[in-house]
């Protein structure tokens, strides 16, 4: 193996897609990604397509819930500070009330696997509530069927980019759970590290072998508010002006920070794990 990139920082798993998620302090990879993750997605009952936080105007509101796998089942704490379970008998009514749209909550993808993905720079210009438009995007071609993720079902992130970002923010910080990685790669130096990882494969710890995949494009999500985190339209601008790259041969620059990548040998993972090609 070659030398070490880096080590594992933190693990984040968000057991319901478009939900806040959590730090777990250790976690089983397979093939389906970070076990618990993208377990459940909510379903948007008019159109049939699965609801998410890359169309802002119908869908923010699911970033102001936050979902743990408690066990076997997913407890959601509602912006209200309501707790409800995945398995509760009213779950749909209050995932509804709290989205404003008639939803069912679903641990099976739906036949169409499509999502709504808004036009991120048209967000920006013309804001969260503006009809802008939206690509229908086929989600999960990267991973395993019957899953629920983006792409493919690791999405990783190194502290060098993070860094990077916030160097570049009038905020002077940008806060990592914005690009909802599930590892948090504590990296040295300021830059867009990870984006020279694609294409090759990564040991990470004794046995957990990853293939990366592409860069992540990124959609309006790390601008919104995440719970008590306030909007920061930075979080994409700052990349949409310094590090606009292809997420993979033949497509156009876009936005990109983070890396997805496939599991190509399983195992456990946890926090201080050496990064390695």
């Amino acid at each position: 193996m070659g030398d070490a990139l880096g080590t594992v920082g933190a693990l984040r798993r968000y057991p319901v897609k478009s939900m806040l998620g959590g730090r777990v302090s250790g976690a089983e990879v397979t093939e389906r990604g970070l076990a618990g993750d993208r377990r459940l997605a909510v379903i948007d009952r008019e159109t049939g397509k699965v609801a998410s936080a890359k169309s802002p105007r119908l869908w923010r509101a699911l970033l102001t819930c936050a979902a743990v796998l408690v066990d076997d089942q997913v407890r959601i704490t509602g912006p209200d500070g309501k707790v409800c379970w995945s398995t509760d008998h009213g779950i749909d009514d209050a995932l509804s009330a709290i989205v404003g749209r008639a939803v069912t909550l679903s641990d099976t993808p739906p036949e169409s696997g499509t999502l709504d993905r808004s036009r991120p720079e048209q967000v920006l210009q013309d804001g969260l509530d503006a009809e802008v438009e939206a690509d229908v995007v086929q989600f999960g071609s990267g991973s395993p069927p019957g899953t629920f993720f983006d792409f493919a079902p690791l999405h990783l992130v190194t502290t060098s980019t993070v860094d990077q970002v916030a160097a570049l923010s009038p905020r002077g910080v940008v806060e990592v759970e914005r690009y909802r990685p599930n590892l948090v790669i504590d990296t040295t130096g300021v830059g867009f590290a990870e984006q020279e990882w694609v294409g090759e494969e990564l040991r990470i710890g004794d046995r957990l072998t990853l293939r990366v995949v592409a860069s992540t494009p990124r959609c309006a999500v790390p601008t919104l508010a995440h719970g008590d985190l306030p909007r920061d339209p930075a979080a994409l601008r700052v990349l949409a002006e310094h590090n606009r790259v292809p997420a993979m041969p033949g497509r156009d620059p876009e936005p990109c920070a983070g890396v997805y990548a496939q599991v190509l040998r399983p195992g456990w993972i946890q926090p201080g794990d050496s990064v390695r090609f």
